[in-house]
């Protein structure tokens, strides 16, 4: 029997995916081996990879100047390889600090460039969004970093900056969650295990003018001209995690596109929120209303001591991956794409079953 899986990332993945990709296993197609077993430049392959890129641009509705990426080292490389493809001969850049992860990210640029902080949220723990009109923007940064969403705090901005320098944005916890504009970013990037696909994989979205010059000494593997100019394949991709990640693609057109799961999310998030905020104060989640995620639910217990009791009961009823991040414990619930309405109800209607028996 399958679980409902609530973990961070790794996650869930649409139990259709795994389905057909499981029916594909030993032979895609027919062709009586596995997509693990193919040539990356074979043209079977090739074909599978060209899939994913187009339904990609169609979800997103990317346009023809921007170049689609499907790299390796997770969102964590992308921390450096992103001030080595965009400080263009510049040494400064802002970054925005709303959690763990866009904190992060500005420690690792740090090794490249001088880095501002535009804004943080971290003297208050990380439970809201620093207000865009008190943000100091350095007017000789080349670009502009931020999380839309953090996956820890869960944090989550609820508009796009608008800056006059190349805005960078790491949406590994929220890409495909909801319509976006990406013509309003000159690079988006995000780690594939949320709502993408399988670890090993991450996606990276650049508009074509920022690429060609880079940091000497970065190394060619880090080049994202390079990356564009040969496909993705400079050297052999993540090949099974770029068909499941075409898989999900697929997956979410059939489900009707963004905008539909993006309807989906806000009525799961709604769900879970309604029943903490309506608990008296037995769960309490400590972001602000106004910028709380609808992917990452972090949320505690009016008395600690029943956490423990919490997860094990919860894990008995089949919710699983529970325990919020270690850095700041509680409880977290990730309610990616993948984590259906029917799990979201399960949680709920055994959290308020908890607190009849333990309030």
């Amino acid at each position: 029997m399958r679980v409902y899986n609530f973990c961070a990332g790794p996650a869930a993945l649409p139990q259709a995916v795994l389905t057909e990709a499981q029916r594909e296993l030993l032979s895609w197609q027919g062709k009586g081996m596995s997509v693990m077993e193919m040539s990356h430049r074979g043209l079977d392959f090739m074909a599978i990879a060209t899939q994913a890129e187009q339904d990609l641009r169609d979800l997103l509705h990317i346009p023809e100047n921007y170049r689609v990426l499907f790299l390796q080292g997770g969102a964590s490389l992308q921390f450096a390889q992103i001030p080595m493809n965009l400080l263009r001969g510049k040494k400064k850049a802002d970054y925005v600090l709303t959690g763990m992860w866009s904190a992060k990210a500005a420690t690792e640029a740090r090794r490249f460039a001088e880095v501002h902080v535009a804004a943080s949220d971290e003297v208050y723990g990380y439970r809201t969004v620093p207000a865009f009109d008190t943000w100091e923007l350095d007017t000789q940064a080349a670009y502009l970093h931020y999380t839309p969403n953090e996956t820890i705090h869960g944090v989550e901005f609820n508009y796009i900056p608008e800056v006059s320098v190349p805005l960078v944005a790491d949406f590994s916890s929220s890409l495909l969650s909801e319509p976006l504009d990406v013509s309003r970013f000159g690079l988006i990037y995000a780690g594939a295990q949320k709502n993408i696909g399988p670890a090993g994989l991450v996606l990276v979205i650049v508009r074509e003018d920022l690429l060609g010059e880079v940091v000497p000494g970065t190394p060619t593997m880090m080049d994202y001209r390079v990356a564009a100019e040969q496909g993705s394949m400079y050297n052999t991709p993540p090949t099974f995690s770029w068909y499941l990640a075409g898989l999900v693609f697929r997956w979410l057109k059939h489900q009707g596109g963004l905008s539909a799961m993006a309807a989906i999310n806000q009525r799961k998030a709604e769900a879970l929120y309604g029943c903490i905020d309506a608990s008296g104060g037995f769960y309490q989640n400590p972001v602000s209303k106004t910028y709380r995620s609808r992917m990452n639910v972090p949320f505690t217990l009016m008395d600690t001591s029943l956490e423990k009791v919490f997860l094990k009961d919860a894990e008995q009823q089949g919710l699983v991956n529970l325990a919020g991040h270690r850095s700041v414990g509680g409880m977290r619930a990730s309610i990616y794409n993948a984590v259906s309405s029917e799990a979201v109800n399960a949680l709920v209607g055994f959290m308020r079953d908890f607190q009849q028996r333990m309030g």
